[in-house]
């Protein structure tokens, strides 16, 4: 999922009790003094924040925030946005890291140091703001399992201090509003010996206590003193929190190379005066004040000038579905050799009389929570990877069902019907192939792009994709149409190009065209084996993971083709209740996007 540049939004990691959160609360990390992992340059910090879980004390990955080139001293823009129970002790940790490549696996790149704290502990220091030290002890901690692990196989000394993370919250209002804005600037400072300037924007919003929180950061304008930066949107309530007279804060940087970006000067504002739009109170003198003490006849380092402004009320995943949005669910399941002979116990898809399978799990778990948004419950459900009889073809997209008009299946009970009927009928062959069934779910997409409908593939596989550059092609051409697809891969097999394939560090492209939004959540099963034997639970977790994209991938649909959400359809006491037309038995599983 793509997320704003301003915002990282998930969910609170253990809601599962159903506790209602006394509020959201925003969380900003800064850290001061890091560790120097860089030869030649300085380091390129990224933090990660991992919550405990209340039931089996396994540390989760929360969200990341994004990278900073060159800095011991970051500033990090992207924010936690997590639900705060005053009832509970919600136990936090934080981990630096030096990046080094484009992987997303951590161990791959250089530990910083690491610090653990409780949000109550952020909300309740002295202006909700928590100064730690950064300590590598004897042992981390491993981000999956939880369980201790050397600290120096990631290059950390033991004891060793290693900086200090500083932690601001801020109870976030309900303002929904996003702004959209854009700016530029004339004659501003000469910074570069043998150029002009590299000029970029920074916002900061004030807080009580007289400090400030970055919020955005522009792009780079290369060698010019009177840039036009891009338009960019941001939510209000990240610029000031719902509060219009508050101080806004925006500093201008001539960026470089290596991270020590000049400061050109500053000026401050406030979102009631931003709202005016286009005026002549929003040309805003450039100050700095260190030129401006020196000397006599200094006027100014330049101005910026607001060249537009607009705002709009923030349209949510639950608006949709309340006007009748429908989320059109789809399964395909991999029927690959690989995934082992069905008759034996080691396979994949071996049938237990005592309990499911991964497939089935997997299959289970997303889909009892998916089904509430499909009103008649009838789920196309295909196959890929397989022999089909009577005649042996090999194909990527039969349906399970057996019926080549109607490949719809009555309830996540019909699906797995469907799915242990084929196991006795077809024979598992390959390659894996993923692109067919991509492509099938794309064309009914296409059919339908008013809004009304939003289409949902899932595909549970064992193994590496045969079909990369065709399925590549199939996503980026999906990424423009009511179309999202998730990924989970069961069994122990290395699963990297199902990385690329999420694209939430490197969008995913195909010959040269680069997708238009971010599509796919892939999921590792094993990573939701439950040792305990828990599945109830284990289960939710990974219903909750690779659904929690979903919402936001609908919304930014919606928004780039400028589909507002409709109506309610208001409630008639008269008219008679309409049931589903299939509607599968309740299921003890149960939870919320």
């Amino acid at each position: 999922m793509e997320q704003p540049e301003d915002l990282t939004s998930l969910s609170e990691f253990d809601s599962l009790a159903g506790s209602i959160p006394a509020t959201k609360v925003e969380i900003t990390v800064s850290c001061r003094n890091l560790l120097d992992k860089d030869m030649f340059s300085k380091s390129d910090p990224l933090c990660v924040m991992y919550i405990q879980g209340m039931e089996n004390k396994q540390w989760r990955e929360f969200g990341r925030t994004e990278v900073i080139d060159n800095t011991l001293n970051p500033d990090f823009v992207r924010k936690f946005i997590v639900d705060y129970f005053f009832e509970e002790k919600q136990n936090l940790r934080f981990d630096l890291y030096d990046i080094d490549s484009k992987s997303p696996d951590l161990s791959k790149h250089d530990f910083l140091g690491q610090a653990f704290c409780t949000l109550g502990e952020i909300v309740g220091s002295p202006g909700s703001r928590l100064e730690k030290p950064l300590t590598i002890g004897a042992f981390s901690l491993n981000s999956r399992t939880g369980k201790p692990m050397p600290a120096v196989s990631n290059g950390g000394v033991p004891g060793k201090k290693c900086g200090t993370i500083i932690l601001s919250a801020e109870e976030l209002s309900n303002c929904r509003d996003v702004a959209t804005m854009q700016f530029c600037a004339n004659k501003l400072d000469k910074k570069d010996f043998f150029g002009k300037s590299d000029p970029f924007l920074v916002f900061y919003r004030s807080n009580e206590d007289g400090t400030f929180t970055i919020c955005h950061k522009t792009e780079v304008m290369k060698n010019t003193l009177n840039p036009v930066w891009q338009t960019f949107s941001i939510p209000v309530r990240a610029l000031c929190n719902g509060d219009y007279d508050r101080t806004i804060k925006v500093e201008v940087y001539d960026w470089d190379r290596d991270g020590s970006h000049d400061f050109i000067g500053e000026f401050t504002t406030s979102y009631r005066e931003l709202a005016r739009g286009q005026s002549q109170f929003n040309i805003y003198e450039v100050i700095n004040p260190k030129k401006k003490m020196k000397k006599k006849k200094y006027v100014n380092s330049g101005t910026v000038t607001l060249l537009s402004f607009a705002v709009e009320s923030e349209c949510t995943f639950l608006d949709y579905i309340k006007g009748g949005t429908q989320i059109n669910f789809t399964v395909a399941i991999d029927f690959t050799a690989s995934n082992g002979n069905p008759s034996q116990s080691t396979s994949l898809h071996y049938m237990s009389p005592y309990q499911m399978n991964a497939y089935a799990l997997a299959l289970t778990a997303v889909g009892e929570i998916i089904q509430h948004y499909d009103s008649d419950k009838m789920f196309p459900a295909l196959g890929f990877g397989a022999k089909l009889p009577p005649d042996g073809r090999v194909s990527h997209e039969f349906p399970l069902n057996g019926n080549q008009e109607n490949p719809s299946c009555c309830g996540i009970d019909g699906i797995l019907e469907a799915y242990h009927h084929s196991l006795r009928t077809v024979q598992l062959y390959g390659p894996t192939n993923f692109a067919p069934v991509v492509t099938h779910v794309a064309r009914n997409a296409a059919e339908v792009q008013d809004g009304s409908q939003y289409y949902v593939l899932l595909i549970i596989t064992d193994g590496v994709i045969s079909d990369m550059a065709q399925t590549k092609e199939a996503i980026v051409n999906a990424a423009k149409l009511p179309m999202s697809i998730i990924i989970v891969g069961v069994g122990q097999a290395e699963f990297d190009a199902m990385v690329e394939l999420d694209g939430d560090d490197v969008r995913i492209s195909s010959r040269g065209k680069l997708a238009e939004r971010d599509i796919v959540q892939f999921v590792p099963f094993r990573d939701y084996v439950d040792r305990t034997g828990n599945h109830v639970l284990s289960m939710a977790r990974l219903a909750r993971d690779v659904l929690a994209e979903i919402p936001d991938q609908l919304v930014s649909y919606m928004k780039t083709q400028g589909i507002r959400p409709r109506p309610p359809p208001e409630a008639s006491a008269s008219s008679p209740s309409q049931s589903p037309a299939c509607t599968p038995p309740a299921s003890p599983l149960h939870t919320h996007i």
